[in-house]
């Protein structure tokens, strides 16, 4: 992992809170329970980020009984900055699996000019409720989560801005072949929902997509990006080593049952 200061991660561990926030949340006991119904996991958990003064069983309970009524499992995230100390061996000791670990990868410096576009692409901004559509059309999400992901992002305390490549100059003109947004707070950019076509994966599209995001942010003000991959993910890993993003941390959640979560 890459040694940052630790001032500097808890801002972005904050930032990534900050843009994952669904309107379903509440605070139980220093805890942010968040129950949105969307694919998402960090916006359906715990996200342990204060000490809390009940004893760890009645906050477990307390937040578990609110994923219940919701129709929900049970998850917490675990990070560096969890609270209280210690949380990620108690919720073992209970019999919670661990699950899904994920890399956050930081870019300290952002590209000042963007990779070219292929010839017959472009590059299209959408509203939060098209992106959604179209991310969730090309992962195959159904319906209720494409729908809660377009009230999360049309709601978020961060504004994102989605954006689309799809070919311009075909007879299969307006196929958007890769998508990514960008959530901007302050100088940090973070990079989310990248996703390319199966079909045309493996032609640096998504490479390139994020070189022009991360371009636009950085000629907007940012001056640092952050992003959130799966640790299996070895390809879109290798994409954003290249793009100047190095590991800065990892978590991963806890469930009593990860199958079902």
């Amino acid at each position: 992992m890459n040694s940052l200061p630790i001032t500097l991660l808890s801002r972005i561990e904050d930032a990534g809170i900050n843009a994952s926030a669904p309107p379903q949340q509440r605070w139980i006991d220093g805890w942010l329970l968040r129950y949105s119904a969307g694919k998402a996991k960090r916006t359906r958990c715990v996200q342990a980020v204060a000490q809390g003064r009940l004893p760890l069983d009645q906050r477990l309970e307390l937040c578990a009984a609110v994923l219940r009524d919701a129709g929900l499992p049970m998850v917490v995230r675990i990070t560096p900055f969890s609270l209280p100390e210690g949380l990620d061996t108690a919720l073992a000791d209970r019999g919670y699996g661990r699950f899904d670990e994920t890399r956050v990868m930081v870019a300290r410096r952002l590209p000042t000019h963007a990779e070219p576009l292929p010839n017959g692409l472009a590059l299209e901004p959408l509203a939060p409720a098209e992106f959604a559509e179209v991310v969730g059309c090309l992962r195959g999400s159904p319906p209720g989560h494409r729908a809660a992901h377009a009230e999360r992002l049309a709601l978020s305390p961060v504004p994102y801005q989605g954006w689309v490549l799809r070919r311009a100059d075909s007879a299969d003109s307006g196929a958007v072949l890769a998508c990514g947004q960008t959530a901007v707070e302050s100088e940090l950019v973070g990079v989310y929902d990248v996703f390319t076509d199966p079909a045309v994966r493996g032609q640096g599209l998504a490479r390139r997509l994020c070189s022009a995001l991360l371009a636009r942010a950085g000629a907007a003000g940012a001056s640092m990006a952050y992003l959130q991959v799966d640790a299996d993910n070895a390809p879109a890993r290798a994409i954003y080593h290249r793009l100047g993003f190095d590991d800065a941390y990892s978590y991963h959640y806890r469930a009593p049952d990860p199958d079902a979560a």
